[in-house]
């Protein structure tokens, strides 16, 4: 109760000196403010953790107004204070959690009370709770799936199978799991520790010749309740996402046309449902990737040379086709003449918006890269005669009760030139700098297509189309998406801008860091600007606590090694093999989950900054406090324990405060705090790089 006091105040103490939009406030304000106005937008985070900010903005009464841009000063009508503090009792539950968690794994209480410490002292973890972040959120659900994670390891030894602790504790830990993979990618990592330690727990029963029955039964209960639950949880984060955000945004352009339709105000959601002569239609390919159907001025450099047709992934007033009679059919003024709707069979001709150019294929000139395909390109021929511009529309797909008329977004066709009988197809090779990387956009022959008629890379459907004579019409009464194509599509979109934060290898940035220098703390993060009147905020770990407990995590697998050959040769100091094995229960979670959140990281190709460390972090302080009280238990019978205990409980705390400006805000010049310039790589002071 004391510890948590204390958090409180760490944690809360002048947590609003700074009154300006600080570090990524700038992005996890502002998708905060996104749920309140209902707003689509995209990153590449799952929502919980951001729709807790979003709570929290809400409770502060905040209008979703407000933009959060990076360094403006926030406006009266936004309680920063509360939102800040309600973040901040995320990093405030840790402190009783490291505590509880410690006493799961049979600590003892004064060593239990000197983990949490080391949790409420760490100058990182506490400055990064102090703004509306994802970390804490994040850090929290960790800590919880630690903790439940390991009450159930000890329920499951001491007390009877499938007893409602027993079930509750292992629900709880799935919950956990859903909870912290769904506040970021990184909670995974949760997933591969618990999954590591219970795949361990099912093999010693199968080695203690357990029934088949009970066997059955404990792997049931596993896959229930630490795969379907946080699955579940998953998916429910992204479903009340998806609810709360039915407004169109900068991010609905990610996921698909369907549900673009669904949103209000998208120009998707307001169009014609009918297609017609006259209209400008934009023409999507239904293979995934290449876009909408594109031309412009540039030709091709070979074959018919003329004006380039390609697949273009984002929206451009060159995507726009105007949609005309075949060659065969007079000639008619679409603005005053008879509405004809187009309708499956029909024979037209596309003419390029912008350019006028229409497209045709030819037998005569093969596709620029696939050259057992034909060319398609576009023409400029005010002569609406010619036969080869002619495609007839084949459909393919067409909602029930829709009859043979085309449709904007339900309806998908083929597109087959007349005079050669190929299929207009697009594929997922790019055309060289001449082509602007667009995708290629060829005419398979006849022959080849009727072997590979169904394939997507041959199917089309309009989704947009402008008509003055036609009335808009509401497209979410027609088109609907499905949740779980949506939530899939989504993930997969957060992976590729995931993987496109790569960092520059020509342009160093001062707030970079790899994970290398982590541990042992040698490149800390400027959270702001570096101004001599501004408040300033490093976060900086504390030296001692982070130096010693990355010691003690690397040393962890050697110091098993040792005790594994000692105990070989029968002279270790464990008393038996399941006294070894109980120090080795207790503290896999620990070493595992610094290390399963460490290490991956050199395998990532994502610029990495430090906080990216402090759930590493969270595992490796807890596992200090456990060698702790194993050496000390062990060490003249634990007679200087509590001494110990509190012995480095107040140096920590010292050293806390001794780094304490840069945790609650600097507003003189930081050459002032140069004596807290322990390592030369430490930028306190010096104005090399401008932020």
């Amino acid at each position: 109760m004391v510890l948590t006091l204390v958090s409180l105040v760490t944690r809360l103490w002048n947590i609003g000196r700074r009154p300006n939009v600080s570090w990524d406030e700038a992005h996890f304000g502002k998708f905060g403010a996104f749920y309140i106005n209902h707003t689509f937008y995209h990153d590449v985070h799952p929502p919980l953790a951001k729709m807790l900010v979003a709570l929290a903005e809400v409770v502060a009464g905040h209008n979703g107004t407000f933009n959060f841009k990076s360094g403006n000063k926030y406006p009266d009508y936004v309680d920063y204070r509360l939102i800040r503090m309600q973040v901040a009792m995320y990093g405030v539950a840790l402190v009783p959690l490291a505590y509880l968690t410690c006493l799961q794994l049979r600590m003892s209480r004064a060593m239990a009370a000197l983990a949490a410490c080391f949790v409420l002292f760490d100058n990182a973890i506490c400055v990064m709770s102090r703004f509306i972040l994802l970390d804490e959120p994040l850090l929290f659900f960790t800590a919880l799936t630690l903790w439940s994670a390991a009450a159930f390891q000890r329920a499951n030894k001491q007390g009877p199978p499938f007893s409602r602790r027993w079930w509750a504790l292992l629900l709880m830990t799935g919950f956990s799991l859903g909870c912290v993979m769904s506040s970021k990618w990184v909670g995974f990592f949760c997933v591969l520790m618990v999954g590591i330690a219970t795949i361990d727990d099912l093999f010693r029963k199968y080695c203690a010749q357990m029934s088949w029955e009970d066997l059955v039964s404990h792997w049931s209960a596993r896959a229930v309740a630490l795969i379907l639950v946080p699955l579940t949880v998953y998916m429910i984060c992204f479903w009340v996402h998806f609810r709360l955000l039915y407004r169109t945004g900068t991010g609905d352009h990610k996921l698909s046309s369907r549900f673009q339709a669904g949103l209000l105000g998208s120009r998707l959601n307001a169009q014609p449902y009918d297609i017609t002569y006259g209209s400008v239609a934009e023409i999507r390919a239904v293979y995934n990737g290449p876009g909408l159907l594109h031309s412009h001025v540039h030709r091709y450099p070979h074959g018919s040379k003329q004006q380039q047709v390609t697949c273009f992934p984002k929206r451009d007033p060159n995507n726009g086709w105007r949609l005309h009679h075949g060659s065969t059919h007079d000639a008619i003024n679409y603005a005053v003449g008879m509405i004809e709707f187009i309708h499956d069979g029909d024979i037209i001709q596309m003419a390029h918006n912008v350019t006028g150019a229409v497209i045709q294929a030819s037998t005569l000139f093969v596709a620029p890269l696939t050259t057992s395909h034909f060319e398609v390109a576009a023409m400029n021929e005010t002569d609406r005669r010619m036969s080869s511009a002619d495609w007839r529309v084949e459909v393919v797909k067409q909602p029930r009760r829709a009859g043979n008329r085309v449709h904007a977004m339900t309806t998908v066709f083929r597109l087959r030139h007349v005079e050669t009988g190929c299929l207009m197809r697009v594929g997922s090779r790019r055309l060289p700098e001449w082509g602007w990387s667009q995708s290629e956009v060829t005419c398979l022959p006849d022959k080849t297509a009727k072997k590979n008629i169904q394939s997507d890379d041959l199917l089309w459907y309009i989704e947009h189309n402008t008509n003055a004579r036609l009335e808009k019409d509401d497209l979410s009464r027609h088109v609907s998406s499905n949740f779980f194509v949506d939530m899939i599509q989504l993930n997969i979109e957060m992976a590729k801008t995931n993987n496109a934060l790569s960092p520059d290898v020509n342009k160093y940035s001062v707030i970079e860091s790899r994970p290398l220098s982590w541990p042992f703390l040698l490149a800390p993060m400027r959270l702001v600007g570096w101004g001599d009147n501004s408040v300033k905020y490093y976060e900086i770990g504390n030296p001692i606590l982070w130096w010693v407990s990355a010691v003690v995590c690397i040393l962890y697998p050697l110091r098993l090694l040792f005790w594994a050959l000692a105990m070989q040769r029968r002279c270790s100091r464990w008393r038996s093999l399941s006294e070894f094995l109980n120090f080795w229960d207790n503290s896999k979670f620990l070493w595992g989950g610094w290390a399963l959140h460490y290490i991956p990281f050199f395998l990532m190709g994502r610029v990495t900054y430090l906080h990216h460390y402090l759930p590493a972090l969270y595992f490796a302080l807890l596992l200090l406090a456990f060698e702790l009280d194993a050496f000390f238990k062990d060490w003249r019978r634990g007679r200087y324990l509590h001494v110990a205990a509190a012995t480095a409980a107040v140096l920590v705390f010292v050293v806390f405060l001794y780094f304490a400006p840069f945790t609650y805000g600097w507003d003189r010049p930081a050459e002032e705090l140069a004596s807290r310039k322990w390592l030369s790589s430490w930028n306190i002071y010096e104005n090399i790089y401008a932020m």
